[in-house]
């Protein structure tokens, strides 16, 4: 059989192709041609997509009511701000969303998780104490940035909870254009009315100014509502304006533009060995501390149980209590990487998933009573604190987020896990505000001093006013020395502004009965 010629090319002619053509300048022989692996071009590996974020461009320019409303909520904080948190903090945070209503996507997720946003920056006009605040102002934001983009997964629940500070950079352009266009597009009855309203305020301000300085009542009865217009407060509520003006343009941005998280690429499952063997010696190692710890969680003789460990509460509280801690939030990072490689082929593989990780939860459900049992302990022998209550509850959390885990475990799939566990931490928080935690402490002590006679009456005396009721049961003088920089620091009431239902309470409170300022504490 003879060969065939070779198949029509870009050369296919009668001359040969290029390469095997001898040089018209250099004759001579003609070097042998590259094997075929030698001018193959290298394979091209698909692109590994980053963890990155993708901005798509705004459909639509900053509208005028949204500008507005921007610059409304601006005035509004600039007015109530640098001041006390109070019912400042929720008249600023629903101007804010107000604002953001009509250009956001209204899904439930959306709606909720506003909601919730809202019922957080609730918490500073009902309760005084500092740090319940803080948490719930730093929560209610990533919680309003997430209602505000939305998404399912794991990614757009963290990405959407920073996607506020990451579009700073791109709404500034955007706002930038969209204010242009408004200032160029504007119409003469606008510019009018502009015009007029900033002659009223002048004309307000300065006869409302010579009426001040004219009669002292009448400068009373206003000082609540004008602010101090010195330079240097000034300044300061100049840039407050600002900073709640561009805030509020970013989050009409991120309702317009919602960003686009690039997802993890799919992880490859192990075998069913490889991933059976760490978690089943990880249970076998969490059965036999909890074997060892059932004396803990089942003996009512406490005094026994320190007998036989030779050590006090306070020793026996806090040994190994932070490390419980640790052990708890640890399982939970396994438990999500072991999900993520685990064998799911056939049912058997499913079923062996769900008995290892399901047993692990169960164990680590018992590791969060056996160091809850320690912290009151602790509690029992010495009295809460502020600490120990926030330890508590944020124990009881991980407990709460463990079972929700568990849950979802039975489909091994669960769209709704992200969103759920984001929303028990909020309502948690929203729940431990309600509480009224420095009441709480102040009731347990008072309590503690009722039974042993021992009382922390320095540490109960820098409480805020939310202990106010539950200190003033205490006998005297423990009573005033309890109370005493309390009543120094309410000793001037809050504006309209920063109105607080605690510190309300508290006023009332000492107006009827007074300290005795006499007593050396």
């Amino acid at each position: 059989m003879t060969d065939l010629p070779p198949p029509p090319g870009p050369h296919s002619s009668s001359a040969p192709p290029p390469w095997k053509q001898p040089d018209q300048a250099h004759a001579g022989p003609v070097p042998p041609m590259p094997s075929r692996v030698a001018w193959s071009e290298p394979a091209v590996r698909p692109p590994i997509r980053p963890l990155l974020v993708e901005w798509p461009k705004a459909p639509r320019p900053v509208s005028a009511a949204t500008a507005a409303g921007a610059a409304v909520a601006g005035t509004l904080a600039a007015m109530c701000f640098p001041g006390r948190p109070g019912l400042n903090v929720l008249i600023v945070g629903v101007a804010m969303l107000a604002t953001l209503f009509p250009v956001a996507r209204r899904s439930r997720t959306s709606l909720a998780f506003g909601a919730l946003a809202v019922a957080l920056l609730a918490l500073p006009a009902l309760v005084d104490v500092g740090w319940v605040t803080a948490l719930a102002i730093t929560l209610a934001v990533p919680l309003g940035s997430y209602a505000l983009t939305g998404g399912r997964s794991w990614i757009d629940l963290l990405g959407g909870g920073f996607a506020l500070l990451l579009a700073a950079p791109h709404s500034v352009p955007w706002a930038g254009r969209g204010l242009a266009g408004l200032a160029g597009a504007g119409r003469r009855p606008t510019r009018r009315m502009v015009g007029s309203l900033l002659i009223a305020g002048t004309l307000l301000g300065v006869f409302g100014a010579l009426f001040a300085t004219a009669d002292v009542a009448f400068s009373r009865a206003i000082s609540g509502l004008i602010p101090d217009l010195s330079v240097g407060p000034l300044l300061l509520r100049v840039l407050i304006f600002g900073c709640i003006t561009a805030t509020v343009l970013t989050g009409a941005f991120l309702a317009v533009a919602p960003p686009r998280f690039n997802r993890l690429p799919a992880a490859s499952h192990v075998g069913r060995a490889p991933w059976v063997v760490p978690i089943a010696a990880l249970d076998l190692l969490f059965l036999g501390f909890v074997a060892v710890q059932a004396d803990v969680l089942l003996t009512s003789d406490k005094d026994r149980l320190l007998r036989s460990t030779g050590l006090s509460y306070a020793e026996y509280a806090r040994q190994g209590f932070w490390q419980l801690l640790i052990v708890t939030g640890l399982v939970l990072m396994v438990v999500a990487v072991a999900v993520r490689y685990a064998p799911m082929k056939n049912r058997t593989d499913r079923t062996t998933v769900r008995t290892l990780l399901g047993l692990l939860c169960t164990l680590t459900l018992v590791i969060v009573a056996v160091a809850l049992r320690r912290l009151y302990l602790y509690e029992e022998a010495y009295g809460w604190t502020r600490l120990r209550l926030w330890v508590h509850a944020f124990e009881l959390w991980m407990g709460l987020v463990i079972v929700l885990i568990a849950i979802a475990g039975i489909n091994l799939r669960a769209t709704w896990l992200p969103r759920a566990i984001a929303t028990s931490g909020a309502i948690g928080l929203l729940a431990l505000g309600l509480l009224n935690p420095d009441g709480f402490i102040a009731a347990r002590d008072v309590h503690h001093f009722r039974h042993t006679g021992k009382a922390d009456l320095a540490y109960l005396s820098g409480l805020s006013a939310d202990a106010a009721p539950a200190l003033d049961r205490l006998p005297e003088p423990q009573r005033s020395c309890a109370l005493h920089h309390l009543a120094d620091a309410l000793q001037h009431g809050d504006s309209w502004t920063g109105l607080n239902l605690s510190r309300a309470q508290a006023r009332a409170l000492l107006r009827r009965h007074p300290i005795q300022r006499s007593l050396t504490c």
